[in-house]
């Protein structure tokens, strides 16, 4: 973490000491209370859960992130782009991932888990720093800072009953099994949240749409599901059939209707407006996925056919307002032309034919 305030610059000793061990003991009230004050920086890669997990364990606001995960999509990298690397990239440097998969779980750490550990964060300041650097060179700082403070309000938050619609193939069940995988789902959810552990640990996905799908009425053929090892048929079994009973008492759950996909006509001008997107963001040196999702510009398009007011969606908002908004609605009100134009690169006109190109 890095303090800036009007008077000073300094960094706090947590971002990187190599003892971790002394910094794991450090209480955590007078942290939180640091995490939570505007003028601190708080550095991070890619950190929404652990902002989440801060925010829910310590009761705490979490202020002033800079995710550099996030930020470097806005200087030219993948939106998705690791922090190796991005280490490689922007700073010629290589960490090494030989404990990644080891148990972080487990107590005391082996000092293999903490060297790994401290290697992990030692250059996050100076990666911050130089896409800050590259950032304000090309007046993006501000932007990259907007978008990192969505991670504010960054949640764990998950309500058990709607749980089940996030499940994989769940929407192939038929109405009595939708019943099941909610009733089993908030379980997972309940039973995971008062463990303090992730709810795939708890019951894997597939497993649980097994069970949804066939309903055992006992712990033999619960048994019998693929991902149902002995000792979770043991510990777990009861509970997992006293939902099923649950899920099979309630009402079952109809299909709803198919997502009302984009009509024919819209798939070219849906293609037409992510082609100057992608332009859009190409020239200003942006990870596309931040502009703008293909659900988003369905929705864009699909308002604009109707006749319907605009979507609240992210990319006619913000900083993306400023880069695409105009542009895009012009687009596809038909006020403006797209070409390619010299250097083969995508140009927009006004419809009149006018000379003011916009790029």
């Amino acid at each position: 973490m890095r303090a800036q305030t009007a008077r000073r610059d300094s960094t706090d000793p947590l971002a990187t000491s190599q003892d971790i061990a002394a910094a794991a003991a450090i209480a955590p009230r007078p942290l939180a209370a640091l995490l939570a004050d505007p003028y601190v920086e708080v550095i991070v890669h890619a950190g929404r859960q652990d902002v989440a997990i801060l925010r829910r364990a310590w009761a705490s606001d979490v202020r002033n992130v800079f995710d550099t995960q996030i930020a470097a999509g806005f200087a030219g990298a993948s939106a998705q782009a690791g922090y190796g690397n991005l280490l490689g990239a922007m700073l010629g440097r290589r960490v090494g991932k030989t404990a990644s998969y080891t148990r972080w779980d487990a107590r005391p750490l082996t000092p293999e888990q903490l060297h790994y550990a401290a290697e992990d964060v030692a250059h996050l300041l100076e990666l911050a720093d130089e896409i800050q650097r590259r950032l304000s060179e090309s007046s993006r700082l501000e932007w990259a800072r907007e978008e990192c403070r969505r991670l504010e309000s960054a949640t764990e938050e998950r309500d058990p009953e709607s749980a089940w619609e996030r499940l994989p193939r769940v929407r192939q069940l038929d109405p009595r099994s939708r019943a099941v995988a909610r009733a089993v789902a908030a379980w997972r959810e309940r039973t995971a949240a008062s463990e303090d552990r992730p709810v795939g640990s708890v019951l894997a996905d597939p497993t649980l749409v097994e069970i949804a799908k066939r309903h055992p009425a006992d712990l033999e053929r619960l048994a019998q599901i693929r991902g149902m090892h002995r000792s979770v048929v043991r510990r777990r079994g009861p509970s997992i059939l006293e939902s099923i009973k649950l899920g099979l008492a309630d009402p079952p759950i109809p299909r709803e209707r198919a997502r009302e996909h984009a009509e024919s006509a819209d798939v070219p001008l849906i293609v037409l407006a992510e082609a100057l997107l992608r332009a859009r963001a190409l020239e200003a040196g942006l990870a596309y996925e931040l502009i703008a999702s293909r659900a988003e510009l369905e929705l864009i398009v699909g308002a604009a056919r109707r006749s319907d007011p605009e979507p609240q969606v992210r990319t006619l908002t913000g900083w993306r307002e400023q880069l695409v908004g105009r542009d895009l609605r012009d687009l596809l009100a038909g006020r403006s032309t797209l070409s390619v134009g010299q250097g083969r690169r995508l140009t927009l006109k006004p419809a009149s034919g006018g000379a003011d190109d916009r790029r």
